[in-house]
């Protein structure tokens, strides 16, 4: 009687204290919501182009290097019309898909893992680097993951059922629209529907497969009209893929890239530090071989996804890299977790059980204490990445008819671009450089400075400039002064976290 009331209080405080972490993810992820940074580099250029852009020419190549799936860009774009043309509009929908996996990670941790191992899930998924940050940053990523959750939540129930023709159209039907709405989904659909097949018996296969054409029929569909229309056009972008090309495997036997992205994927997007992410790899095999040993069929199911996109990794179709694959951090988390829980618990079962029981402990605190840590420093401190508002804000109050303002061309400038109109700024009142040309020592030269500032109709004739330089590293900015002194007499300087601004008198 007395095991039993004890096993009901653990199974209580389980539950209470997974019920805590979710709140406090959330909270986490309003805090840092609120503290409304400025929109930083990439952010600034997709908004850029949702702003300014129709919902029918949103379906079109993106400008500034950019790209991002159609039935994002409407929501943003809905969220704009509604709310705004501002930070909190812009940010919406993210925060909104953070806070729904949240929720739908621990449905499916539920379904997963151990109750052990599901507060323990919960808690790195909540407070991990990555998963937090993109909760709050206008890009996709935090979508990809709800999504992916989703999915998993919808189609892991109707495992080797078979569907009545309503089902069929209902799960065909939302997995074509989720297509529009993430990138990765294709790869998440296609890694659950393999899944399913390989663990369904022989005799019913065939069964399963006729069952479902209809719904991988929409699937299929749907995915080649978003490539031709959008996605086949994107990959046309020579910058993007340039940035993506040396993250593909050189053959199909490259098994050093696949050991190489596996080790980095636990840094990014995990977010586990260089420091700590050998320990998540060490509780990601331990918990990998009690998932093999006692939960084979989930395994294979929550790591199909992982394999689907390796499959098009190989065939140079999707990079295997950062925040691209961030939609499959929820998988190897609850991995992560079955492990640690399994050293905590072994202690039962094993005559070396305080061994286990101390490598347990030690990895959980390893694992937790610092993200769990850093999640609560962004209530008092949020993180900020180029806060060029206050940059601009300083210039208008401070600036004399006759100023001339210069900014680095690329992210910078759309940056600055983006909250020019803001204050009153047009296109015409600011010039568009090259930050190398002023942090390079071997490209800057006095001569070079002089032609572009007489061809520049912002600059020719101007004898005051601001010189803008968000996003770049702190540590440049000594060489970015030492070649502005030598083209001229410095008035002011303005700093904030990740941008500051000098006036300079030319000479």
């Amino acid at each position: 009687m007395n095991n039993l009331s004890n096993k009901q209080n653990i199974s209580d405080f389980l539950k209470y204290l997974t019920l805590l972490i979710i709140i406090f993810g959330i909270f986490i992820r309003l805090s840092q919501y609120v503290s409304n940074r400025a929109l930083w580099g990439d952010e600034a250029s997709l908004a850029l182009n949702i702003v300014d852009r129709s919902y029918a020419e949103l379906l079109q190549p993106l400008d500034r290097n950019q790209a991002a799936p159609p039935g994002f860009l409407w929501i943003e774009k809905l969220f704009t019309q509604l709310f705004g043309n501002n930070e909190y509009s812009l940010r919406l929908f993210p925060l909104i898909s953070g806070i729904v996996s949240l929720i739908a990670f621990y449905k499916l941790g539920k379904w997963a893992v151990s109750a052990i191992a599901l507060p323990i899930a919960i808690i790195l998924f909540a407070c991990l680097r990555y998963t937090l940050y993109y909760a709050t940053e206008l890009k996709q990523y935090s979508s990809d993951v709800m999504i992916a959750l989703l999915l998993c939540l919808l189609l892991i129930p109707l495992q080797q059922q078979i569907l009545n023709i309503r089902r069929i159209l209902l799960i065909g039907i939302l997995g074509a629209v989720a297509i529009w709405f993430s990138h990765p989904t294709i790869f998440v659909l296609a890694g659950l529907a393999s899944g399913n097949l390989i663990l369904t018996s022989n005799q019913q296969k065939k069964a399963i497969l006729i069952n479902r054409l209809p719904a991988y029929f929409l699937w299929l569909i749907s995915f080649g009209s978003m490539y031709f229309l959008t996605i086949a056009r994107v990959m046309q972008n020579n910058s993007l893929q340039n940035a993506w090309g040396d993250e593909y495997p050189n053959t199909i036997f490259d098994l050093l890239w696949l050991l190489d992205s596996f080790g980095r994927f636990f840094s990014r997007p995990l977010g586990f530090s260089t420091i700590f992410d050998g320990i998540a790899i060490l509780a990601f095999v331990i918990g990998s071989v009690f998932f093999i040993k006692k939960k084979p069929n989930k395994f294979i199911i929550l790591m199909s996804p992982v394999f689907a996109t390796l499959a098009a990794t190989y065939l140079h179709k999707y990079p295997f890299r950062g925040r691209l694959i961030l939609f499959l951090a929820p998988f190897f988390i609850l991995v992560i977790a079955e492990g640690i829980a399994f050293l905590l618990t072994s202690f039962n079962h094993s005559k070396h059980h305080k061994y286990f029981l101390i490598a347990g402990i030690t990895l959980a605190c390893l694992l937790i204490a610092p993200s769990l840590i850093r999640a609560g420093t962004f209530v008092f401190y949020p993180e900020n990445k180029h806060e060029i508002r206050p940059v601009i804000e300083y210039i208008k109050t401070h600036q004399k008819p006759g100023d001339g303002i210069y900014i680095g061309d690329g992210g910078p400038a759309d940056q600055f671009e983006y909250y020019a109109g803001k204050y009153g700024y047009s296109q015409s009142d600011y010039a568009r450089g090259y930050l190398s040309e002023l942090v390079d020592a071997e490209k800057f030269y006095e001569q070079g400075w002089q032609q572009f500032k007489n061809q520049s109709n912002q600059l020719k004739n101007k004898q005051r400039i601001w010189f803008v330089f968000p996003g770049l590293n702190k540590k440049k900015e000594p060489f970015v002064k030492l070649h502005l002194d030598r083209i001229g007499k410095k008035l002011d300087y303005f700093s904030q976290p990740g941008a500051f601004t000098y006036l300079y008198q030319m000479k």
